[in-house]
């Protein structure tokens, strides 16, 4: 089993860039695709970002292209999702997930494992 520990969230004003950090546990999980997804208030979960098991390819969603990073150390089990420019529609429930083996993908069903999330809200 895997367990997920998302943190850095909370209220922040538009324009901030704050940073989100996604700590992993139990069995190793250092060599898969992790991503970010976030859920807004009467919304469906969202694709956000995407990693490959190296750090050496990244997706992003449209709408935070350009202004979000995902990265990963994986000595310390963690990916991180750094945020610039914050906008109001930023905000959400965002949560880590950890990638079915093979690779990295925008699908939320191809994700095994889930943190349990981080508010993010961005005050206007």
């Amino acid at each position: 089993q895997v367990q997920l520990v998302e943190s850095g969230g909370g209220l922040v004003q538009a324009g901030g860039s704050p940073r989100l950090s996604c700590a992993a546990s139990g069995r190793t999980v250092s060599n898969y695709g992790k991503g970010w997804f976030r859920q807004a208030p009467g919304k469906e979960r969202e694709f956000v970002a995407a990693i490959s098991w190296s750090g050496g390819n990244a997706y992003y969603a449209d709408s935070v292209k350009g202004r979000f990073t995902i990265s990963r150390d994986n000595a310390k089990n963690t990916v991180y999702l750094q945020m610039n420019s914050l906008k109001p529609e930023d905000t959400a429930v965002y949560y880590c997930a950890v990638a079915r083996p093979g690779g990295f993908t925008t699908v939320a069903g191809q994700y095994d494992y889930w943190g349990q999330g981080t508010q993010v809200t961005v005050s206007s």
